[in-house]
């Protein structure tokens, strides 16, 4: 006999009055409890979900202060954790996502596969033709620089919000130290990574309608790749420094100290070259490739060893050991 498994949805509400009644009616039977996040919104959609009285299965909680899309949808993960939930679904008010998808995402860790699913809408050609562009072009920039920052090289589309995550996960994840702005998705990435946790990609299909996005990418883009490059700092001294130290982290040394030697070195020899008019020297030239050569084949050699350590064993799995 299958065994029960309670599931719940999480929806942050932030200026969705007119979608969020479409998003409620179309949530199945797999789901045990819904929870509805006003996160102050000026619109009064939370009011606004209990006025309609759709379905015995939501709750509306309430900020009075807005928090942002992460700091709602962690209002809506501790509330889920209270209720008993094993799997907590985290959709958008929006209509951007389909609710009919959550089997999908769930059944991956209700299977013990995963710890933490979540959308890809590039994962078909059909789906990438349809996309905006300038929404491709962004999106695959920041998912190359996410593969960086959190070790996950096989997932893509880092800023979807459509995930599910298993409870056993978000109980080791410290809520309070993840971004509650725009950064949220990327933040839980992050130290989802830091647990070893794993993440699978669910192909998906965005519909784009008349919703209009709060972000503005001019405000963002230095915020974002600051808080990256941090991220990708702290794991790497953690996983290849705290948690572990071993030959891959001498090449990631090295290779960095002699590409940045053969660099400033040849940037020296070639400034000098100029003032004087005289070429520079074979063994000069040779001082300065051979250093960024050897530099930059250590750190494919570490880049190919961080790949292959992506997490494998979901935590779900480890910890019923």
């Amino acid at each position: 006999m299958t065994r029960f498994i309670s599931v719940a949805v999480v929806i942050p509400c932030y200026q969705v009055k007119k979608h969020i009644a479409g998003v409620l009616r179309a949530i199945g039977p797999e789901c045990s409890h819904i929870f509805v996040v006003d996160d102050c919104c000026k619109e009064g959609s939370g009011l606004y979900v209990e006025s309609l009285q759709l379905d015995p299965r939501i709750k509306v909680l309430y900020h009075s202060q807005n928090r942002g899309v992460g700091g709602a949808v962690m209002t809506g993960y501790r509330a889920a954790l209270e209720a008993g939930a094993e799997i907590i679904v985290k959709i958008d008010g929006d209509g951007q996502m389909d609710p009919a998808l959550i089997p999908k995402f769930i059944a991956p860790i209700a299977r013990g596969e995963a710890d933490y699913t979540k959308g890809n809408r590039f994962y078909t050609l059909y789906n990438v033709r349809h996309m905006p562009k300038v929404r491709l072009f962004g999106n695959s920039v920041l998912s190359f620089i996410t593969k960086f920052s959190t070790g996950y090289w096989s997932i893509f589309d880092p800023t979807n919000g459509y995930t599910a995550i298993h409870a056993s996960a978000l109980r080791q994840l410290e809520l309070k130290n993840i971004s509650e702005r725009y950064f949220f998705e990327s933040d839980m990435l992050s130290n989802l990574g830091g647990i070893r946790a794993v993440v699978r990609d669910i192909p998906m299909e965005a519909i784009y309608g008349d919703e209009k996005s709060h972000l503005r990418i001019k405000t963002v883009v230095g915020e974002f790749l600051f808080k990256h490059v941090r991220e990708f700092l702290k794991r790497i001294t953690y996983s290849y420094f705290l948690r572990d130290f071993n030959i891959v982290s001498l090449n990631m040394v090295f290779g960095f100290l002699f590409m940045t030697f053969g660099g400033v070195f040849g940037l020296i020899a070639w400034w000098g070259s100029i003032k004087t008019g005289m070429p520079a020297t074979t063994g000069t030239v040779m001082v300065a490739t051979l250093p960024i050569i050897l530099g930059f084949q250590l750190l494919l050699s570490w880049i190919s060893y961080d790949i292959a350590n992506e997490p494998s064993i979901p935590l779900q799995r480890v910890m019923n050991d």
